[in-house]
Formats: C-alpha cells, sequence, structure tokens
C-alpha cells in the first residue's frame, strides 16, 4: 500500500473504533478485541487483491457480533459510498432495552440537573437578592449530572469516578469557602473560569479516564463543538415557548413571569445541559452532517472580519483599548476562532490532501495571532504602567496562552500546506494543548483568589 492508502485506511479504523467506544454496549477491551479481528479481516482480503477500501467496507460487514452497530455506523455516514454494502436495505431502527435504559438515565440527569438548581432556595438563597453565589456556582448544578451520565454511559471505573468526584469538590469547596466579595475583580474571574475547568472535568468522565490519549482528547472537543450546537438549538426553541407562554396566559389575567424567572428559565438550562449531550451521543448523524457545514460557512467569514480589522487600525489610527469589557470581547472573539480551528481540524479527514479551505484556516489563525499580540501589547503597557491586577494579569496569562496556541498551530498549517509535515502533527498539538487550559483555568479559580488577597 502507498503511504496516502495507509494513512486513509488508519482513518477509517479511527473513525469505526470512535464510534464503537461511543457505544455502551461495548467495553475498551471489547473494542480492542474487535478492532484487531477487524485488522485482520483487512490484511487478509487486501492480500487476496482487494483495494483498501473495499477491504474496510467487507471486514466491517463480516464483524456479525457487532452487525446492529455496523449498520448503525453506516446509517450515520450515510454520504459514503459503503453504506450499500454494510446496511441491508430493511435494517430497521427499533427501540431496544438498553436505549430505553439510558433514556431514563438522561431523565434523570435532566431531572437532578434541574432541581440542583432550586435546592439553594430551599435554605433561604434567591436569584435576584444572592446572585453572587449564583454566578460563583452555576457549573456545579449542571455538570455533576452530566458527568454521572458519561460514568454510567462509559462504564467508568470507580478510580476515575472518584477523581472526576473529587476535582468537583475541590471547585465547590474553593468558589463557596474562600471569602471572596461579590464585588471584587476574583469573584468574576472565578465565576468565568471555573466553567471551563469543570467542564475539562467532564471531558475525563468522557473519556473514561483515558484523557491522555490524543484520540479520546480530539472526541471530546468534537463533542463540546456538537453539544453547543444542540444547545443552541434548544435555548432558541425554549425562548419560543417562553414567550408564547407569557403572551397566552398574560392574555387571560395570568402573570407567568415569576413561574418563568424562577422555575422555566433556570431548570430548562440545566436541564439542557445534560439533554444536549445525550443527544449528540443519541443523534449524530444530525450534527455531524451539520456542525462542519456551519465551520466552513464562518470560517471565512470571520476571515473576512479580522482582515478588515486589521486593515482599519492603521486607517483610522486609533489602538486597542484595555479595559475590561473590551478585553472580554477580543478574548471571546480569539475564542471563537480557536474553537472554529478546533472543530475543523476534528471533522477532517487527516490523510485529505491540503486544500483552499486549509488556506482560509491559515488566513483566520495568522489575523488572529496578530490581534492577539495587539492586545498583549496594550495590556503589557497598561501593567507597565499601572502595576498588576487580577483582571490585567488573568487577560495576559490567558492571551499569551492564545498567543502560543495560535502561532504554533500557523506554523503547522504552513508546513502542511507546504507538504512538509502530516495533518496528525496539528491534531496532536491541539488535543496536546487541552490540559495547558485546564491547568490555567484551575489557577485562576484555586490561586488567584489567594495570590490578589481576595480583591
Amino acid at each position: 500500500m502507498t503511504t496516502y492508502e495507509d494513512e486513509r485506511l488508519e482513518s477509517q479504523i479511527a473513525e469505526w473504533r470512535s464510534y464503537m467506544r461511543r457505544r455502551r454496549e461495548l467495553t475498551d477491551t471489547d473494542s480492542d478485541e474487535l478492532e484487531d479481528h477487524l485488522r485482520d479481516q483487512i490484511a487478509e482480503l487486501t492480500e487476496a487483491g482487494l483495494h483498501t477500501d473495499e477491504s474496510f467496507l467487507i471486514a466491517v460487514k463480516r464483524m456479525g457480533s457487532v452487525d446492529e452497530l455496523s449498520r448503525e455506523f453506516a446509517r450515520e455516514h450515510s454520504d459514503r459510498l459503503w453504506k450499500q454494502l454494510v446496511m441491508p436495505p430493511d435494517a430497521g431502527a427499533p427501540t431496544t432495552a438498553a436505549s430505553r435504559r439510558e433514556l431514563l438515565v438522561v431523565i434523570v440527569c435532566a431531572v437532578a440537573a434541574a432541581l440542583a438548581i432550586k435546592v439553594p432556595a430551599a435554605f433561604g438563597l434567591d436569584f435576584s437578592d444572592d446572585a453572587g453565589f449564583y454566578q460563583r456556582n452555576l457549573a456545579l448544578f449542571a455538570l455533576p449530572p452530566l458527568a454521572a451520565y458519561f460514568c454510567w454511559r462509559r462504564r467508568v471505573r470507580p478510580g476515575v469516578i472518584a477523581t472526576v468526584a473529587g476535582l468537583f469538590l475541590v471547585g465547590a469547596v474553593a468558589v463557596n469557602a474562600y471569602p471572596t466579595p461579590e464585588d471584587s475583580q476574583t469573584h468574576v474571574l472565578t465565576a468565568i473560569h471555573l466553567p471551563l475547568a469543570l467542564w475539562l472535568v467532564v471531558g475525563v468522565a468522557y473519556a473514561a479516564g483515558d484523557w491522555r490519549s490524543d484520540r479520546r482528547r480530539m472526541d471530546f472537543i468534537r463533542f463540546t463543538g456538537e453539544w453547543f450546537i444542540y444547545f443552541v438549538l434548544i435555548a432558541l426553541g425554549g425562548g419560543v415557548l417562553t414567550a408564547f407562554t407569557s403572551v397566552i396566559f398574560n392574555e387571560i389575567g395570568i402573570d407567568t413571569a415569576p413561574l418563568i424567572e424562577n422555575w422555566l428559565l433556570p431548570c430548562g438550562a440545566m436541564a439542557a445541559v445534560v439533554v444536549s449531550a445525550w443527544l449528540v451521543e443519541a443523534k449524530q448523524s444530525v450534527i455531524e452532517n451539520m456542525a462542519p457545514v456551519l465551520t466552513r460557512l464562518f470560517t471565512p467569514l470571520f476571515t473576512v472580519l479580522l482582515l478588515a480589522f486589521l486593515a482599519a487600525m492603521p486607517w483610522t489610527g486609533v489602538g486597542v483599548d484595555i479595559e475590561r469589557d473590551i478585553l472580554i470581547v477580543f478574548d471571546l472573539l480569539l475564542v471563537v476562532v480557536l474553537g472554529l480551528l478546533l472543530y475543523a481540524i476534528s471533522a477532517r479527514d487527516s490523510a485529505s490532501p491540503p486544500g483552499m479551505f486549509d488556506r482560509v484556516q491559515l488566513a483566520l489563525v495568522v489575523s488572529a495571532m496578530l490581534i492577539d499580540a495587539i492586545v498583549l501589547f496594550a495590556i503589557v503597557s497598561r501593567i507597565t504602567e499601572w502595576g498588576f491586577t487580577p483582571n490585567k494579569t488573568a487577560a495576559l496569562g490567558e492571551n499569551l496562552i492564545l498567543l502560543t496556541n495560535l502561532a504554533w498551530s500557523a506554523w503547522l498549517l504552513l508546513q502542511f500546506i507546504r507538504g512538509r509535515m502530516r495533518f496528525t502533527a496539528l491534531e496532536r498539538w491541539q488535543t496536546g494543548y487541552v490540559s495547558v487550559y485546564a491547568v490555567w483555568a484551575w489557577t485562576v479559580v484555586l490561586v488567584f483568589p489567594l495570590a490578589f488577597e481576595f480583591a
């Protein structure tokens, strides 16, 4: 086989393996044994003279012990030619006892998340009067039930469950035991960074504890993008439901504002966190077709936006202000750019040669890197003049982390486009860098309040 055929085959096997390991019916040991059997089948068929693609298709078809899963895999990749080879015309999708059990677990976890946000009210804590408490603890209401769902679905080992639970406990104790005033900078920083830190803890449960695996981290990155799309769709639908609820009941003299503000919105949002994750797991074919399209649509648009901004700066002669609100906007913009890059990487066939979209991505990354450098210069200038504060220090650290990621990503993309490096190098860089975000988020949550004396 040629190098290209080898890479393509490994990509197909990796996709099959990733799909199989997401199914509750199979343990990791089962998946490894099935993969060995699949590879043996492919080798046998290739030696008989078949092309590698044909060997892969037939080998999947021969996996009798997972025939139902193979048909499911084919249905969720309907754009592939091998659908006809794997999926019989009469293959149905009946509701099994396992799927009913999973639905029950999802409902229990979603209800737990919805009720968790109302527990503080039983102790006299109100949304309006105790907004600071809810801001600090928001992630602790929905993410533990979500992690519990993945621990159940992945059949996670007790040691991993203990680690995940321990990290949630550390976050809960830190944000509630520290005497941080609600009007302090460290309070705001904690409220922003704790959800990120705990989301990556959910990633440990999602990966069944195998967080060192590049493939598992990439699966979680892909899941994050798909989860976000589902959550936004549910939020939009919830907004329509809320509007209709308010209008039709107000017409008959019933004020629904307290119900909406105190129950529908907070409980619905927490439950949607779990439901969105379940939809990603159960309905992947929908989002796997939608998400890459959205990525390819918005990547050129954001590239044009950033290039236009860089061109407008010297023309207007106005620099970047580093007030907190402006910094947040720029950091969010950079995070969106990074998100587009990450999801494009996770959805791309690593064996495909470089194309025009890769060059557009390079332009996007380089322009974001230049903007990040401009923002960093403004932050350093202000720190030199006025000294360190929690906000400026956090902004400095985050922009340095983003600049490092963007700079090396640009280099790897350039080398890939020039044919000097495989695309997998960029994948490994991004999956490995996730740990840097985790360390930084926990540093801001646990260390910053102490270092800046809860200022």
